[in-house]
């Protein structure tokens, strides 16, 4: 199979997987607020959990990719997944929800962006970027998808049946075709001089380099931010008494902006470093926190949020397996790569609890004053890891 058609069945795959296994909560968290009872800060804690599980197989899935299972494990992990979404629609009870969001915790690590964009680095070397960036400008759409049709389903027919329609578009669609582009990208990779010496167990070299954890915590401070404003976007809104149809928009056209910055960055990457991208994702990203600050004295700043926000996340996660790479390097790329998404996914673990958390406390212009705060600091700590490549080998 040709690469370009290989990349066109992943990216198809991943748009549908992402749209069910990950945006359908922070889409359906007020209906099931107001339907079911339970209080917003539960309901964070079972996408904490789902992200925390993640997290902790990562560098799992990495290890796997490595060994060249990685076509397999991602469509294992998606019909899992999607499987546990489909039993979603009989939850009465708040620790079955928790269970079903944990099974599919479990199963995030080894089905979404990571797995996949190591997968191609692993298959396609250095031209790995231009197809990453090609994968999501497709999967950028998933949001879109999932936001508006979770939000019309679910007065159409109830949630319940919703959640059980976006679990058979990935066990009918997005898994075969996932299989097929997967398989595909996996045959074009050459084998090293290390290949079938790879060990089970960490590099511990890994933890002790200020280097590696600068790199992964950095990102991780990204991923909170993250964390925190997509579950809670839609009430973020609500409080800045922004109209329900115009905060659906608003979550709606966050993955369509992430395909322009994405669009934005094939035309300028002939002019600017992977490391410069990298340092205008962190101040882009604070630049819209603060103009989602600013929708409280006028609509009109929820467009310009939109805009920064969907863009420079967009960029971060095509730059951040390349700027793994340029860092750390390539040897094992799949079990370095799994472990800074390790520490990444702890980041996004953490932080919609924390932000409910945050919001009882202070409300959300606390919550927003933070984010500004993390993403500062996030840029400093990657800026740090970024000049002590100049000088040191990755472990």
């Amino acid at each position: 199979m040709k690469i370009d058609r290989a990349i066109i069945l992943l990216a198809l795959g991943q748009t549908i997987i992402w749209a069910g296994l990950f945006y359908l909560f922070p889409a359906l968290i007020l209906i099931w607020e107001a339907d079911l009872g339970w209080s917003r800060v539960d309901l964070a804690g079972a996408l904490t959990l789902c992200i925390f599980l993640s997290a902790i197989s990562s560098p799992v899935t990495g290890r796997i990719i490595d060994l060249g299972k990685g076509p397999v494990m991602i469509v294992v992990c998606a019909a899992v997944g999607s499987i546990s979404l489909f039993c979603l629609a009989w939850v009465e009870e708040l620790i079955v929800f928790y269970l079903a969001w944990s099974i599919i915790g479990a199963c995030l690590s080894g089905c979404l962006y990571d797995p996949c964009f190591a997968l191609i680095t692993r298959g396609l070397g250095h031209q790995a970027k231009r197809y990453i960036i090609r994968v999501t400008l497709i999967a950028g759409f998933a949001g879109t998808i999932s936001f508006p049709c979770a939000h019309y389903l679910s007065d159409a027919i109830g949630w319940r049946i919703t959640v059980q329609v976006f679990a058979v578009a990935i066990l009918l669609f997005a898994i075969p075709v996932t299989l097929l582009g997967a398989q595909a990208i996996e045959s074009r990779h050459v084998p090293s001089a290390t290949t079938g010496t790879i060990s089970i167990r960490y590099n511990p070299g890994y933890f002790t380099s200020p280097m590696f954890l600068c790199l992964g915590i950095g990102f991780s401070l990204i991923a909170m931010v993250h964390g925190v404003t997509l579950p809670h976007l839609l009430p973020i809104l609500r409080d800045r008494n922004v109209e329900p149809g115009i905060a659906v928009l608003a979550a709606s056209m966050i993955g369509p902006m992430q395909v322009v910055g994405r669009l934005a960055m094939m035309y300028v990457q002939k002019f600017m470093s992977n490391h410069l991208v990298g340092v205008c994702c962190f101040l882009l990203m604070a630049a819209s926190i603060l103009a989602l600050v600013w929708t409280a004295s006028w609509t009109g700043w929820v467009a310009v949020f939109v805009l920064l926000y969907g863009s420079s996340y967009g960029l971060i996660c095509i730059v951040r397996p390349v700027i793994t790479r340029d860092i750390l390097g390539e040897e094992r790329f799949g079990t370095k790569h799994g472990v800074l998404t390790m520490l990444y996914l702890y980041g996004a673990a953490a932080a919609p609890f924390l932000g409910a958390l945050a919001w009882r406390v202070g409300g959300y212009p606390l919550v927003l004053d933070g984010l500004v705060i993390l993403l500062l600091a996030g840029l400093v700590l990657y800026l740090s890891s970024y000049r002590m490549s100049r000088g040191y080998n990755s472990p």
